[in-house]
């Protein structure tokens, strides 16, 4: 065949056929993730599979085929797997280094995430943090939440405090007291 095509298109025959290669393993890779999905999402319907189950392997699998069709793409192109692989997994282990390193950022963020979605309290309530069970935690109205503290105004006699920030995991691990005003309103006032 390339000879057919080194006849007919001198010079382009080699690339027009490297070319149709590609878009012959890209257009089978997307047949076949497509037949995938189907028989996942079928499954899913079968079987009383939650639909995230379904869903997560739906997008592993489309991840896996569209990925292997890209490298055998990549490889027609002269792209050496080997060296994919090796610049990938340098590439990971560079991310999983910096991964460990802001760990206490990011569950701070995921933690915030949690708390602006399940919602363990909110601005205005009064909430003690507390150490341990016999012990005396940290306890004021909550005046902010960000991304990596709580900030709460602490109470005392006169209802003026200092403002205290505590980290955003801390509230996953330990235990928290909440208090509503007995009209289940919130009477919160932040002069500043």
């Amino acid at each position: 065949m390339t000879e057919w095509l080194h006849t007919w298109l001198p010079g382009w025959g080699d690339y027009l056929l490297v070319a149709g290669q590609v878009a012959l393993v890209l257009l089978i890779g997307y047949v076949l993730q497509r037949i995938v999905a189907r028989a996942v999402t079928g499954l899913g319907e079968r079987y009383p599979l939650p639909p995230q189950i379904v869903l997560g392997l739906r997008g592993t699998l489309r991840w896996l085929i569209m990925g292997s069709a890209i490298l055998m793409a990549l490889e027609r192109f002269g792209v050496s797997a080997a060296v994919l692989w090796t610049a990938i997994s340098g590439f990971v282990a560079v991310a999983a280094v910096a991964f460990f390193a802001i760990w206490s950022v990011l569950s701070n963020l995921f933690c915030a995430v949690l708390i602006f979605t399940v919602g363990p309290f909110r601005l205005g309530d009064r909430i003690e943090v507390l150490d341990a069970s016999d012990k005396p935690g940290i306890k004021g109205r909550v005046v902010a939440i960000n991304m990596l503290f709580v900030t709460l105004q602490e109470l005392d006699d006169n209802q003026e405090g200092a403002l205290v920030q505590i980290p955003n995991t801390q509230f996953f691990q330990k235990s928290v007291r909440r208090w509503r005003d007995a009209d289940g309103s919130f009477d919160f006032h932040l002069d500043r």
